[in-house]
């Protein structure tokens, strides 16, 4: 399947289906000898699976990977590593009744157009949990990037239109939202079992701070590292939009206002958001994604089945009312993925 590969000299390419035997993730191009077990893969894993709260799936996937290559004696070997972990918990059943329509916000109509063939069980390939093997490729480059003094860091900004105005990093973790405002997360944990007693879902606005990235990195044209970064965001399924630093507010500033200028021990702000013609500048960098709301929901909507036939759908099954708690780690996990691959890129540019 083409676009399953990510990556230049630090590369992935995930597989597997959601109601498949399993999902998975080859990661090519990893330093030889980095200290790496299932364990470092598992800890982000974790973060990700269903079943954290009420607000996500029921799904009982205990999500356990399971290395299989590119790692010898506790220390990976230079060679392609693959992970899997297997689907424990599929139950494509409840996709039966549905199976000849439609389902709004889902890539049932698009896939079928493209291939001709879709695989309905829970949204086969376009499924969120294709993200797993993105995740476990992630802590791969993380531990790589750890080393290099980066760190990577998102969290729940809104969801459900309640902002956070607090920035409590020590608290994203204690939160069923991974919010950064403990006191915002409850209002967002009480929206979210509203929406859902209404058959509902919600959306959210997911930002990640990255720093230690040392100025220079990224190339000056067609791969920026901020339009690196959106790339590997916005391909995550529930992505609809990305802006760094100021981000869109830019529109409205002067140029005086949003030029980040400089001092004798640097830059004065960060209104372009770590990054300027496409090179990191030192500064931290700041990104911020907006979530849409999880289309899978069980109230009634109008679609049509493969035959054009009008049709009333409900999809069943066990979803997320909001999948932002979620989807932090794949945020976190796609930024390292690009950052090591521009770290590698740039010592192969001086080599």
């Amino acid at each position: 399947m083409a676009g399953s590969s990510f990556g230049h000299l630090f590369r992935m390419t995930t597989f597997g289906e959601s109601h498949g035997g399993a999902v998975g993730v080859v990661v090519d191009g990893c330093t030889p000898s980095l200290d790496l077990c299932e364990a470092d893969i598992q800890v982000q894993l974790d973060r990700r699976k269903p079943g954290q709260s009420f607000i996500t799936t029921p799904r009982s996937e205990p999500d356990t990977v399971s290395i299989l290559s590119g790692v010898f004696d506790g220390k990976t070997t230079g060679t392609p590593i693959l992970m899997i972990l297997y689907n424990r918990d599929a139950d494509p059943s409840a996709y039966d009744s549905i199976k000849s329509m439609f389902r709004p916000g889902h890539a049932d109509f698009t896939y079928l157009k493209k291939y001709g063939i879709r695989d309905y069980r829970g949204s086969g390939r376009a499924s969120g949990r294709e993200t797993a093997g993105r995740v476990a490729a992630g802590a791969v480059a993380r531990k790589l990037l750890e080393r290099r003094g980066v760190t990577v860091l998102a969290y729940t900004l809104s969801a459900g239109g309640i902002a956070c105005e607090s920035y409590e990093p020590d608290q994203i973790e204690a939160n069923a939202m991974r919010a950064c405002d403990p006191k915002a997360a409850e209002r967002m944990l009480a929206r979210a079992e509203q929406v859902k007693a209404q058959e509902d879902s919600l959306g959210g606005v997911i930002e990640c701070r990255i720093s230690g990235v040392e100025p220079g990195l990224g190339e000056p044209v067609f791969d920026k590292l901020d339009a690196e970064l959106a790339r590997a965001v916005m391909s995550i399924g529930a992505t609809k939009g990305i802006e760094f630093g100021a981000g869109f507010a830019a529109a409205d500033m002067t140029g005086s206002e949003h030029n980040d200028q400089m001092g004798p021990d640097g830059f004065l702000s960060n209104n372009a958001g770590g990054i300027i013609g496409g090179i990191s500048t030192g500064n931290e960098i700041i990104f911020r994604v907006a979530v849409k709301p999880v289309s899978s929901i069980s109230r009634a909507q109008r679609t049509v089945d493969i035959d054009g036939n009008e049709r009333e759908i409900r999809t069943e099954g066990r979803h997320d009312a909001c999948i932002c708690p979620r989807i932090v780690p794949v945020v976190e996990s796609m930024a390292c993925l690009v950052l090591e691959d521009h770290y590698k890129r740039q010592r192969a540019l001086f080599a």
